[in-house]
């Protein structure tokens, strides 16, 4: 008897395991599938969008973000001979995009034909576990993580208990560099580097996600006690986690029902061993080059994406390159390919953008999106962005696959009719300690129209420049995070309205509502701030600066996607 308090993925699970589904796949109708299929699909890497049932996408997980040559080649030959559109995903995986209908059989088949595979890359399961694009090769390497991915993918991969079967996704990230260019503390797990007793090992970090930092749980872990501590953790989630109402079901949840010490608790008794207290977190933030030398005395180049889409083309070059020179390729949770080995400091590949620290989810080819991410960064000052190192992530929606809340500038892409005749803007958020994991980023802005992102995220960035901090996440924790989010709106807001770049005033310490009033009048004269306080001034203003009257001649409306091949 199924429990009709089950959400409706989980009816479906209790019916028909996936991995039981998944027997008779090579019988599938894809022309005719029902709702069940396409939740079972998404188990084994093939999802659609309900307004294009006949296009599929196929995602590659790969662990570690680590791909042979010879199967990046093999990827490159699929796209070509069906005319396809690659992305590279913000977890180091690569998705295969306008798949017709007729192709999806094929096409899943000889991906997994190769040493790849599509298994559990979407829907309840063990996502692609993520690591530094580094991770055993730079001087600032500790542990070398990938054995260690490796023994977790082999541990969940066509594990009937675990194939499509846990309450919800989990995200797990884990490196051994005291170095790390990109933060994971967006995942629900992430084993942090740490120092204990004099011997390097991991602190635990649980219930992250794309919109909020994982937090310290207290446990050291020494590096071959890791897998067990997963195993334990994967059945703890697999039988206490709530299958319930869908939107309380990642791990986030379950830590906010049942509290940090019982889930440790839980754990502990699937474990078998004693926790060990944690240790001293070892974790700098790293910087984004093109070039890096490796401990071995050879070198990495790092290709930037064009904001993670790939073509055919460009696969083969790499692949060429990288085969000619017998290097490896990697690829990053920030959407750039790394290609280590190299005997010299040179490349003749030449990347297509300037998109090394913008991380931007799959726009419009997503089903949940809602624009064409990679069409909007043109409104972005990339030169800029460029300049000063600044993380920016851009997210198509609220689920935020580009951690817009992970970066120092956040951005979703939403429809919008409030300012005119235009329908597209951006939610704009600021402020985040991403790289410790103190705090995600705050709202700027519930609306920016497109036609204005420029100039806004150039303020944004000019009073940045002005403030004298030379990276801006410390901009962050040293200014902005000692104002309220109501009063940083206002005094961006009131420098566009005045054309001006007046700087934010250096704080200690968090001010009072009465003393930001202060200083937005001894900064502004102008300004007239509405007696029902800073919001409704907030909202009267945007409109009075946004408001675009008539046809906007420079809006271009995303590229119209078609059935038709």
């Amino acid at each position: 008897m199924v429990d009709e308090k089950l959400n409706k993925r989980e009816k479906y699970k209790a019916r028909l395991r996936p991995i039981d589904y998944y027997k008779d796949f090579e019988n599938l109708d894809f022309e005719n599938l029902g709702e069940g299929d396409r939740f079972y699909l998404q188990d084994f890497g093939i999802f659609t969008t309900d307004f294009l049932e006949d296009e599929f996408t196929i995602r590659i997980r790969l662990a570690g973000g680590r791909i042979g040559t010879k199967e990046f080649q093999a990827i490159a030959d699929i796209v070509k001979e069906y005319d396809l559109t690659i992305v590279m995903t913000a977890r180091g995986g690569i998705q295969l995009h306008d798949i017709y209908v007729d192709d999806v059989l094929e096409i899943h088949k000889r991906i997994n034909s190769l040493n790849l595979t599509t298994w559990q890359s979407f829907g309840d399961n063990i996502r692609n576990i993520v690591t530094d694009a580094y991770d055993g090769v730079i001087a600032e390497s500790e542990i070398e993580c990938y054995p260690i991915i490796e023994q977790m993918q082999d541990f969940i991969l066509q594990n009937p208990r675990y194939v499509g079967m846990l309450p919800r996704r989990v995200s797990i990230g884990i490196s051994g560099n005291s170095v790390n260019v990109n933060s994971f503390f967006a995942n629900d797990i992430y084993f942090a580097l740490a120092k204990k007793d004099g011997v390097f090992g991991f602190n635990v970090y649980m219930g992250g996600k794309n919109t909020d930092v994982a937090q310290d749980v207290d446990i050291f872990l020494h590096k071959e006690d890791v897998f067990d501590f997963f195993k334990a953790f994967v059945e703890t989630f697999y039988t206490h986690g709530s299958r319930y109402s869908r939107s309380r079901t990642r791990l986030i949840y379950l830590i906010e029902d049942i509290g940090i010490d019982k889930l440790k608790e839980l754990i502990q008794n699937e474990y078998k061993k004693e926790f060990l207290t944690s240790g001293e977190l070892v974790l700098n933030k790293g910087k984004f080059s093109e070039y890096r030398e490796l401990k071995d005395g050879t070198y990495a180049f790092v290709y930037q994406t064009n904001f993670s889409k790939l073509t055919a083309d460009e696969m083969n070059k790499i692949a060429e390159f990288a085969t000619k020179n017998d290097a490896q390729i990697r690829l990053g949770i920030d959407q750039n390919i790394y290609i280590l080995g190299l005997k010299e400091k040179k490349s003749p590949l030449i990347s297509p953008s300037n998109s090394s620290t913008v991380v931007a989810c799959a726009g419009n080819l997503c089903p949940y999106a809602v624009w064409s991410i990679k069409e909007e960064t043109k409104y972005l000052p990339l030169d800029l962005i460029q300049k000063h190192s600044i993380f920016v992530g851009f997210s198509g929606c609220a689920k935020g696959c580009g951690r817009h809340r992970h970066t120092d500038i956040g951005l979703i892409g939403l429809k919008t009719n409030n300012f005119g005749d235009t329908d597209g803007g951006c939610r704009i958020f600021i402020g985040a300690e991403h790289s410790d994991g103190k705090s995600v980023g705050r709202e700027l802005f519930s609306m920016v129209p497109f036609v204005h992102l420029n100039s806004v995220v150039t303020l944004i960035i000019s009073l940045f420049e002005k403030s004298g901090y030379s990276d801006f996440e410390t901009y962050s924790k040293e200014i902005l995070n000692n104002y309220s989010e109501l009063f940083l709106s206002l005094w961006h807001l009131a420098n566009l309205e005045s054309k001006q770049t007046i700087a934010l005033p250096k704080q200690s310490k968090k001010i009072s509502q009465e003393d930001e009033e202060k200083l937005l009048k001894d900064n502004f004269k102008e300004l007239e701030i509405h007696e029902d306080g800073f919001r409704k001034t907030i909202s009267l203003k945007v409109k009075e600066l946004w408001t675009i009257e008539g046809k906007d001649p420079n809006y271009k409306p995303p590229i119209e996607r078609t059935n038709f091949r």
